[in-house]
């Protein structure tokens, strides 16, 4: 059996300075690590850290076979932590905003830390490794705020995702509305809205802002669509 290789002093002080900044932030058990290379982009608008490949996986706390990477991804409960650049960016997952873009070369996936920071997380498709954080950081999310926002709406607020706005009656981008009875189904992409109701035929709505949460607005839509529908 082949013993893991000891890790070096720079590596248990960097992994301390991780495993305190979660523990501050209350994030929970580490469940999976990924490892990869990074870059910070010149004059950005705003703080923001290129994450690029992350192609190692470790489960709970078991080292990745990367040695050279410098930049570090850690999954825990309820948030993650990015460290790049000699910086540790923690994020929770029942606050973050996180936007999503794809070309055919690579996914990335833009998320907001504790301090309001953007972190850019570069996924492509040929790194097995990124097949497995991108999906299961958007579960997580989704598991985190679909509860809170479903509250939220059942106490009469109006959650905004980008252009896309929606109470408990209504789902609308900008001044064009419909009731969720009225609505049989809705597509909902990185760049357009279209909804299929009641006889109105298919309606196309473009979107000109990001949609933050893509994937909890899609929940929420499918809830609300099916009680619509029951009402």
């Amino acid at each position: 059996m082949t013993r893991p290789t000891p890790r070096s002093r720079g590596e248990e002080l960097l992994l301390a300075r991780i495993s305190a900044a979660a523990g501050r932030e209350r994030i929970g058990r580490r469940c999976a690590t990924y490892a990869g290379a990074a870059r910070t982009p010149h004059a950005p608008p705003a703080p923001v850290r290129w994450i690029r490949g992350l192609p190692a996986f470790v489960r709970c706390g078991r080292r990745s076979a990367t040695k050279s990477a410098d930049a570090r991804l850690d999954l825990y409960e309820h948030g993650l932590t990015v460290a790049v650049k000699g910086r540790i960016h923690v994020v929770r997952y029942d606050t973050t905003a996180m936007f999503r873009k794809s070309s055919p070369t690579a996914r990335t996936y833009t998320l907001t830390d504790v301090e309001g920071k953007r972190v850019v997380l570069l996924g492509r498709p040929e790194e097995s490794g990124a097949e497995e954080w991108g999906p299961e950081i958007q579960r997580a999310i989704t598991h985190a705020q679909l509860p809170q926002a479903l509250a939220a709406l059942d106490n009469g607020a109006r959650l905004v995702f980008g252009d896309i706005w929606l109470t408990r009656e209504r789902v609308g981008v900008g001044e064009v509305s419909v009731r969720w009875p009225q609505v049989r189904q809705i597509d909902l992409g990185e760049g357009a809205v279209r909804l299929v109701t009641d006889g109105k035929g298919r309606r196309l709505v473009s979107t000109t802002s990001p949609v933050p949460n893509l994937f909890v607005l899609r929940a929420l839509v499918e809830r609300l669509r099916t009680d619509g529908m029951r009402a």
